[in-house]
């Protein structure tokens, strides 16, 4: 009875952390959704206006406003740092991104600057231009329906992979649970009726 009990208590423990929101993985949350034909591929050469601050203490740390000019890279191309080359995929011009970047999407363990070691960092972003891509001659933003459709699909992503997590976690507990159990038939004389 008390590795059963133990056992619903490893499995409550595992399930319980696999559901808590894991900070290592980058977020993004469109605040500017945009309607066009031609969204940004790896390989692009993109513009993008930005300003970064510190998750921490939400202090100012670089922004492309300041200096009147966008910031152009190629997008996957590891030219920035990973939060970039994946968060702003799939933008349309015109868009508006924040991205919050944990530390193994952004600079990691090494201070970079004004830029603690360790810091989640985060971006406000604007898709300027897309090298080749003429801009449009309006920006049509998509209307609130598709907005919330987005979030909607955005969150069911979210939520279908905090199941795969959790189920994965029950998984590897109900191994554990049969380890445990095996361990405690074969050492203990059974002495029922």
């Amino acid at each position: 009875m008390r590795s059963f009990l133990f056992s619903l208590s490893l499995v409550a423990s595992i399930t319980f952390g696999a559901l808590a929101s894991n900070p290592s993985e980058l977020k993004i949350d469109v605040t500017l959704p945009v309607e066009c034909d031609r969204k940004t591929l790896k390989g692009d050469t993109i513009q993008v206006h930005y300003l970064g601050t510190l998750a921490s203490n939400g202090k100012k740390f670089d922004a492309s406003y300041d200096r009147g000019t966008p910031f152009s890279f190629t997008l996957g191309g590891g030219q920035v740092i990973k939060g970039w080359d994946q968060g702003l995929l799939d933008m349309c011009i015109g868009e508006k991104r924040t991205l919050t970047v944990p530390p193994e999407f952004g600079y990691g363990n090494r201070a970079v600057g004004p830029i603690p070691a360790g810091s989640t960092l985060v971006f406000e972003t604007e898709l300027m231009g897309i090298r080749g891509v003429p801009n449009p001659e309006s920006i049509v933003t998509k209307a609130s329906s598709s907005a919330s459709s987005a979030a909607s699909s955005a969150s069911e992503t979210a939520s279908s992979k905090v199941v795969e997590r959790v189920a994965s976690k029950i998984e590897e507990a109900a191994e554990a649970v049969k380890t445990v159990i095996a361990d405690t038939d074969d050492t203990q004389e059974h002495n029922e009726l």
